[in-house]
């Protein structure tokens, strides 16, 4: 017998199908529905196809030093390619959930841990006999910079004990979220007085068929009919705050969302008008349905109304406000944007609608501002507001500088009206479940979802959001990783059938919640810096992605949900959202900004 060496390369040591993983890795960015990155905003994004890969290659022994098993290069080659095609299978997200493939990979694992140890596999037939294998003989997966939770995610779907940690609270609720919370209420029917709780539908058409509820569908299906119960809650108290529009034939159309322009005043003593402040003045740029707005300037009355038009004709090429200057529209007066930050810390900074967008039929419907639906919004009047203040220099966010110390600057009146009645209603969602003979945890489990929407909603119903002319839709503030201030924006609403309303967070949220795999080992998500290692057992297999530089301001960007979260889930949550901000003296990355 060949004398086997002490330890055994892993198949990531030697050979990997680099080409397919990375093809998987980046498709994956163009995943929407059911992709955990769609459960909340976090900025660091992980492909979940080369988590699996190499967490998979990691466990798994390359055949060179399995002599025993594979005595020459011949079927070490064969093996090897063997597993390669296994990978290549693995990384692909549309078998993400392949319960076959998934019992195959992590037999693969089970086989490797068995070869250490001296011992017989599980038999490979039995699934729930490999799992337990694995939770009693392989070392827990452990991701001490966990973030969202994709390496331990990952780590639990091929059958692994998954530890996570991270310092910031926003990144483990998400985690949590998707690694612990779906594992407790597995194949369990939802609660809500209009499901079914005996079976569920699969299926569509003639292959519709109703089986037991199975996995997280159960979760899923109470997400959305309380996150429902929450809209028409809601629409009730302040629904007359968001008008419909009326279209050019008379009917009644709801809007999708409301355009606005900042404003200062123009120091031209001749001129005085308040100067819109725009990027572009085009509304749409889709061919059959480009739209633009026309600026209307009475000079005797020292104001400017815009008009919007439905052709190519006249369209102004440039903007009224650079990175350096801005322009008055009304006498082409230039000034520095200095003057412009000195406007806005003085108070003087205004908004001013320049169009809104409806739902039409099969297209956007693009229309003027009405007086009625300026007074809506000027009309509505939260009853509170987010604490907290920005850090004086936060890493990622630049608008300071523009008069905005607080968070609950950063969203117009109707904005925050909308996400405090949202908040408001989280107890009643809370008893309401609890109602229904539900336990608690049960209870602050939805909950949790719920908050996160109105964390989603929150990304997309501020002041910050923007209007994509050539998509016709509206992209939210961390659309990109920062926050800086802009010009004209997009004030989205929540009631519409369309683009970021409440019930498209809520549902981009069960999606997600539905696909997780329930038919796991454990896992454990912790808040704590990479030096604390009490919540390990083990010594563990460390499979992580480092911090770096400070290419993204984390902690300081996670700080506009946490405001958010906070109130909702302290007493869920008492020790991650204890503090007033999340923590900041103890993040990893190497930033002077920071310090």
């Amino acid at each position: 017998m060949t004398t086997q060496p002490a330890y055994r390369r892993k198949l990531i040591e030697v050979d990997l199908p680099l080409d397919d993983i990375n093809r998987e890795s980046a498709r994956e960015k163009s995943l929407r529905h059911g992709y955990p990155s769609t459960l909340h905003i976090w900025w660091a994004h992980q492909p979940l196809a080369a988590c699996r890969a190499v967490i998979f290659a990691s466990m798994v022994d390359d055949p060179i030093d399995c002599a025993d098993e594979f005595p020459d290069e011949a079927t070490q080659r064969a093996e090897r390619n063997r597993l390669h095609e296994l990978i290549k299978r693995l990384v692909v997200w549309e078998h993400s959930n392949d319960a076959s493939l998934l019992a195959e990979a992590r037999w693969e694992i089970a086989r490797s841990v068995a070869r250490s140890k001296d011992e017989t596999p599980p038999v490979k037939d039995n699934p729930d006999d490999v799992l337990s294998y694995l939770a009693k003989k392989a070392l827990p997966v452990y991701d001490p910079f966990c973030g969202r939770g994709s390496i331990p995610m990952e780590a639990q779907r091929l059958g692994m004990l998954a530890v996570g940690s991270d310092l910031n609270p926003v990144a483990v609720l998400i985690a949590k979220s998707l690694i612990e919370l779906p594992l407790k209420f597995a194949n369990r029917p939802p609660v809500n007085p209009d499901a079914d709780p005996m079976s569920m539908a699969i299926g569509k058409g003639k292959n519709k068929k109703q089986v037991p509820w199975q996995g997280a569908y159960g979760l899923a299906n109470d997400i959305r009919f309380y996150g429902r119960w929450m809209r028409e809650k809601a629409l009730e108290q302040i629904g007359g705050f968001y008008p419909k529009a009326k279209l050019p034939n008379g009917e009644e159309a709801t809007v999708i969302a409301w355009l606005w322009a900042h404003t200062v005043p123009c120091p031209n003593p001749a001129c005085g008008i308040n100067m819109p402040l725009l990027r572009t003045f085009q509304l749409s740029t889709k061919a059959g349905n480009q739209h633009w707005v026309r600026p209307v300037i009475d000079h005797s009355t020292k104001t400017v109304s815009f008009e919007v038009q439905n052709h190519t004709d006249g369209v102004p090429t440039g903007r009224t406000v650079g990175d350096n200057s801005a322009t008055c529209i009304a006498c082409n007066g230039s000034v520095q944007l200095e003057y412009v930050r000195e406007q806005s810390r003085s108070g003087n900074i205004g908004e001013q609608m320049i169009g809104i967008v409806a739902e039409g039929n099969r297209k956007r419907e693009f229309l003027s501002p009405t007086d009625d639906h300026t007074v809506a919004a000027s009309d509505a009047t939260p009853v509170w507001k987010p604490t907290g203040r920005l850090a004086d220099r936060p890493l990622g966010i630049s608008v300071q500088s523009y008069g905005l110390a607080e968070w609950h600057q950063l969203f117009t009146k109707r904005q925050l009206l909308t996400q405090t009645t949202l908040c408001d209603l989280i107890d009643e969602v809370r008893t309401a479940v609890l109602d229904t003979g539900a336990d608690i945890e049960y209870a602050d489990t939805i909950v949790t979802y719920l908050a996160l929407g109105i964390g989603k909603n929150a990304d997309s119903g501020c002041r910050f959001a923007r209007w994509q002319n050539s998509g016709d839709k509206v992209a939210g503030v961390f659309d990109m990783q920062t926050i800086s201030m802009i010009w004209d924006f997009a004030e989205t609403n929540p009631f519409s059938h369309s683009t970021q309303n409440w019930m498209a967070q809520i549902e981009w949220i069960a999606k997600v919640v539905e696909r997780i795999v329930t038919n796991v080992n454990l896992g454990a998500i912790y808040q704590a810096d990479a030096s604390t290692t009490s919540h390990i057992d083990m010594g563990p297999v460390i499979v992580t992605d480092p911090p770096y530089y400070a290419s993204v301001g984390y902690a300081d960007l996670s700080d506009f949900f946490y405001v958010w979260l906070r109130p909702l889930l302290r007493n869920v949550y008492p020790n991650l959202f204890s503090g007033m901000v999340t923590p900041k003296d103890d993040e990893m990355i190497a930033s002077t900004v920071s310090g």
